[in-house]
């Protein structure tokens, strides 16, 4: 009888793999010994694929951003409307995996995914006729909001404690039903955020 064969290992299995050890345990689980533990091979295998551990992660977050939708910037959207709607779908591209946000943060580097989305930002904004140094700015400012959006729940940050606020905390004594809606604090806060930013841009063009 045939002895199963095993699975080739492949960069796309690599990437997985150490997305779903970031999302279930944070940037600090992935080490090229517990990939090659999880993956069920040898450690040096690894380095067929990928040089070192960042290199690892640079495609994770790669991977990641590959699920932002970039199509507003090539259907002739207004900027406005085109950084609205980007901005929701980066936002929910890592909020799905919040863990490798501070990696992302460090800037794109050599990421083909995050080069397309500066690239679609900054001539989208040059289009329309900001200069580059204000489509440098606006770019990254939006980076920082969407990036800093995702790395945690502002909401899930209060206590199920009402007596500590009450007794504390006078102006905060609702503040223990925050977590019983957090997607609704949270998905409002980004959008009045992302409202004022917008409106603050749209005046200085008009």
């Amino acid at each position: 009888m045939a002895r199963p064969r095993k699975r080739l290992l492949s960069r796309e299995r690599i990437v997985a793999c150490a997305l779903a050890l970031v999302d279930a345990e944070g940037l600090q689980a992935v080490s090229t010994r517990r990939l090659a533990a999880e993956l069920g091979v040898s450690g040096p295998s690894l380095y067929n694929h990928f040089r070192t551990k960042d290199e690892i992660l640079d495609a994770v977050a790669d991977t990641v951003c590959a699920d932002v939708d970039l199509s507003m910037f090539e259907d002739g959207t207004g900027w406005r409307e085109a950084l609205t709607r980007w901005a929701r779908s980066y936002r929910a591209a890592l909020t799905a995996h919040p863990n490798i946000v501070p990696f992302l943060a460090q800037g794109p580097g050599r990421r083909p995914s995050q080069l397309r989305m500066a690239d679609a930002v900054f001539g989208t904004l040059t289009g329309a006729g900001w200069s580059r140094v204000q489509a440098t700015h606006i770019g990254a400012m939006m980076r920082y909001f969407v990036a800093g959006s995702a790395l945690g729940s502002f909401a899930r940050g209060f206590v199920d404690d009402a007596e500590l606020y009450a007794r504390d905390y006078p102006h905060l004594d609702e503040a223990h039903l925050l977590a019983d809606y957090q997607q609704r604090v949270d998905d409002g806060a980004f959008e009045t955020g992302l409202r004022a930013l917008l409106d603050g841009l749209a005046l200085r063009r008009s």
